[in-house]
C-alpha cells in the first residue's frame, strides 16, 4: 500500500517534484507528464542511450508470461523474507526495485508487507519503456518510473532497501539514496543457475565466479549477509521458449542448437540463486 507522500525528484535539477493534476512539476517547471497507465517517464532523452533502451516488448511479454507460472515464486518468497525480517519493528518502509522489469517481484512484496501489516511505498524504476506499462498496468499498489539506476529520480537518504534482481547495481548512486540504516540486496544467478540449459546452449561452462564488486566498498556499503534459494522445476514447450526469449543465452546459441531447443517438450532445470545483503559502512 502507497502512502500519500512522495519521494520524486527532478532528472534535470533534483528539486522535489509535485503532482499537478495529469503531471509532476519541479520549482523550475519541468513537466512530466503521467502515462495513462499510471507510470512517469523520468529519463530524459539525453539520458538514453537508443531510441528505446531496455527489453523489448517481445522479453517483456516472454518475462511476464514465463513468471505468470511461479517457477520464480521462490526467489521472490526469500527475497521478500530477507527485507521483512530486516525491519522487525518498522511499519512504514520505502523501498526500490532497481530495474524491476515487468514489477513481478515487486507486486509480490507488496503482498508480503501487506500480511505483515506494514504499510510502504514501494518504487520500481526501469531504463525499458515497455517493461514499465506492463508493470503500471497490473499493479496499482506501487509507483513505477522509467528511469535508470544511474541517475535515481528519488530524493537522497530516502530509501530502507533497495533490491537489484538480476540487474546492473550502481553503488555509488544506491548509497546516495539509502537512510543511515538502509539495506541494498543483490539477487544474482549461483553456480548451478540453469545450468542444464547452458550445456546444452555452450560448448564449455565457464567456471563460476562470484562478482567482489570492488564499487561497493569503495561507495561505502559493507556486506552483512548472504544466502541461497536452490531447487528444480520442470518447463514445458511455451515455459521453455519464454525463458529462452527472457534471458540473454539464447542469443549466443548457434541455429542448430536454437532448433534442437525448439524441439524439446519439457527440460528440467536447476534454480540457484544467491542473495548478498549490503549495508552501509559508518565511520
Amino acid at each position: 500500500m502507497i502512502n500519500s507522500t512522495h519521494l520524486l525528484i527532478c532528472p534535470l535539477d533534483a528539486t522535489p517534484l509535485t503532482k499537478n493534476d495529469n503531471s509532476w512539476q519541479c520549482l523550475h517547471n519541468h513537466q512530466f507528464d503521467i502515462a495513462r497507465q499510471g507510470y512517469v517517464n523520468l529519463l530524459p532523452v539525453q539520458n538514453k542511450r537508443s531510441k528505446s533502451p531496455g527489453d523489448t516488448k517481445e522479453m517483456v511479454n516472454a518475462r511476464r508470461d514465463y513468471l505468470a507460472t511461479q517457477a520464480y515464486q521462490p526467489i521472490s518468497d526469500k527475497l521478500n523474507e530477507l527485507i521483512i525480517e530486516s525491519f522487525p519493528y518498522k511499519t512504514n518502509l520505502s523501498i526500490l526495485d532497481a530495474g524491476c522489469g515487468e514489477g513481478y517481484y515487486l507486486a509480490r512484496l507488496n503482498k508480503a508487507l501487506t500480511h505483515q501489516h506494514k504499510t510502504a511505498q514501494l518504487y520500481g524504476l526501469d531504463i525499458a519503456k515497455f517493461a514499465i506499462q506492463a508493470a503500471a498496468k497490473t499493479d496499482k499498489n506501487s509507483f513505477y518510473l522509467v528511469a535508470s539506476n544511474r541517475a535515481i529520480p528519488l530524493a537522497d537518504a530516502s530509501l530502507d532497501s533497495i533490491y537489484c534482481a538480476f540487474g546492473f547495481p550502481v553503488f555509488e548512486e544506491f548509497a546516495k539514496k539509502l537512510t543511515h540504516d538502509g539495506q541494498l540486496i543483490l539477487v544474482e544467478s549461483g553456480a548451478d543457475h540453469l545450468i542444464e540449459l547452458r550445456k546444452l546452449i555452450y560448448p564449455s561452462i565457464k567456471p563460476y565466479q562470484v562478482n567482489p564488486y570492488p564499487q561497493a566498498e569503495i561507495s561505502g556499503f559493507k556486506p552483512s549477509k548472504q544466502d541461497n534459494v536452490k531447487y528444480q522445476i520442470t518447463l514445458d514447450k511455451s515455459a521453455l521458449a519464454n525463458l529462452l526469449l527472457m534471458t540473454p543465452h539464447i542469443h549466443k546459441a548457434s541455429k542448430e542448437k536454437q532448433q534442437a531447443l525448439a524441439q524439446l517438450d519439457q527440460l528440467t532445470l536447476t534454480i540457484d540463486v544467491n542473495y548478498r545483503v549490503f549495508e552501509l559502512a559508518h565511520v
